[in-house]
């Protein structure tokens, strides 16, 4: 594009709206690179967490050129990090608000607005937001584009000599040393596949001369407030094997990703669909074949945790251990951790038709939301089992059921309700909708799934954040804000957990 046909430009903060064009934006300027765009879910969290850091510049409507920045301690990075340590996590949990540095994760101008002085438009909004932002400097890991030419007789120290004295001629480089920037050191292998810079980057810094030091303020003590849920009520269908199973399971995924979820939670047994290839055994060797496939369902759940930037509560599924056939589920978090949660009690039927045995093990998750506690289904109707959850400091409390009559429902949704209530808690609960006449001991299901809350000023006056539609397939999201939670144990007109009797009575926990 010629200069004289642009009649405007503006810098403008970058949203979510943007993303389709910064992508191609993205893809024209890094067409050589692989994996050169950023994702989605990526984009929306630098948006979310620092959204003064992420600008673009417009030409005539059209995305030109684009800077991306968090803030970090500049104590707590390594001197030999690599790219993908500031960049790798898609929540850029590294970002820190009390931080003293900018850091530059991407700047560039598209091939056909270069030449226009643009990319200084955008140092020059980094170096303002640093000021005014009180940093001490911006930071970032600069390619040295033309280093693959000289690699074989000079060092990237060398190179960057030369490179400063003008004796060699490199486009990046010397950008950023007319911007006032200057090299603090060299980063081996800091950007993998950047064969022209040998994978070599130099660490640029301005230094902002009009930086004070402030006192350090101690960081808060939970990284979210705001947490989304996102509920799966599922519809029992029959499918053809793994394979068209997982594909459901990502599309629900997927779904309530794209509403930023933090958390997507799956209900009880929701994979028994797959026992209707074992219809013709009898029903405890049929749901121990279907237990075989439990370990491969966990695993692809894992991975999708990672790609779609969400924490998965992933219901229950029968499994085997040493013998015995236990209830399970699994909390995949996007950090790629895994942990394993127990039905404390299994139902009369679980008992008497499958031969599943009670579990043993209860405690709290850590996620990057707070702490959490997983109940199945009619371990919901034990005040015990929540009492000792929320005794660890549970905010939320994630119960996968299965019921196929209404009123086993309402026992669920009920205790739910009163699980809220007493524990000063969020307590979500997911179940499956639909039939199976080919699986014995599966053949209907009744749910609606909900979010419940406690009942006082701050909270719906029912209890009742958000609920489904009854026995329709489909996806709850609802917002849960933690602070309420804080202000209602020293506030509310009630307090159930501190104004406990433990002088009359106590509950002790017998199994850690």
């Amino acid at each position: 594009m010629e200069p004289q046909k642009i009649e405007n430009i503006e810098l403008k903060f970058l949203t979510l709206k943007d993303y389709e064009a910064l992508k191609e934006a993205t893809i024209q300027s890094y067409g050589g690179l692989p994996n050169s765009y950023w994702k989605i879910n990526e984009i929306g969290n630098l948006i979310d967490i620092f959204p003064d850091g992420q600008v673009v510049i417009m030409a005539d409507g059209e995305i030109a050129g684009c800077a991306l920045s968090i803030i970090v301690d500049f104590d707590e990075i390594e001197d030999q990090h690599t790219y993908k340590d500031i960049t790798d996590d898609p929540t850029f949990s590294i970002h820190d608000p009390e931080g003293d540095v900018l850091y530059g994760i991407d700047v560039f101008i598209r091939p056909d607005f270069r030449g226009l002085r643009l990319g200084r438009r955008l140092y020059d909004y980094r170096k303002e937001l640093c000021e005014n932002l009180n940093l001490k400097s911006i930071i970032f890991g600069g390619r040295m584009p033309n280093y693959h030419l000289h690699a074989d007789k000079i060092s990237p120290k060398q190179y960057i000599e030369k490179v400063k004295r003008k004796q060699i001629d490199d486009p990046v480089l010397n950008f950023q040393i007319s911007n006032d920037f200057h090299p603090v050191r060299v980063l081996k292998g800091y950007l993998e596949g950047d064969k022209a810079s040998g994978e070599f980057a130099v660490l640029m810094e301005w230094d902002n001369i009009y930086f004070t030091k402030p006192e350090k303020k101690p960081k808060p003590s939970t990284i979210k407030s705001v947490v989304r849920l996102g509920l799966i009520q599922w519809q029992m269908r029959s499918y053809k094997g793994m394979e068209d199973l997982m594909q459901q399971v990502e599309y629900f995924v997927d779904s309530v990703a794209g509403y930023r979820c933090d958390f997507a939670m799956f209900p009880e047994f929701f994979n028994a669909p797959l026992m209707a290839e074992y219809n013709h055994m009898s029903e405890p060797d049929a749901i121990r074949e279907l237990a075989k496939h439990t370990k491969e369902i966990i695993e692809k759940m894992a991975q999708l945790s990672i790609s779609y930037n969400i924490n998965i509560i992933t219901g229950s599924m029968p499994e085997m251990v040493r013998g015995k056939l236990y209830n399970v589920g699994y909390l995949c978090r996007r950090d790629g951790s895994v942990e394993r949660y127990e039905k404390i009690h299994v139902t009369p039927d679980e008992a008497k038709v499958w031969g599943m045995v009670n579990g043993n093990s209860l405690q709290t998750f850590d996620t990057d939301c707070g702490k959490i506690g997983v109940l199945i289904c009619y371990d919901s109707e034990f005040p015990e089992l929540s009492r000792l959850l929320s005794d660890e400091g549970m905010d939320i409390l994630f119960v996968p059921f299965l019921t196929d009559t209404q009123n086993g429902y309402s026992r669920v949704r009920l205790c739910a309700q009163a699980r809220a209530v007493e524990n000063e808690c969020y307590v979500a609960i997911a179940g499956s909708v639909g039939n199976l006449p080919k699986v014995h001991n599966m053949d209907i299901q009744y749910a609606q799934s909900a979010v419940f809350t406690p009942c006082d000023f701050s909270f719906p006056n029912n209890g009742i954040k958000a609920e489904a539609t009854p026995n329709t397939e489909m996806i709850l999201v609802a917002d849960v804000d933690i602070d309420l939670l804080r202000e209602l144990h020293t506030f509310g007109a009630v307090r159930n957990l501190k104004d406990r009797r433990k002088d009359f009575y106590r509950l002790e926990r017998v199994k850690k």
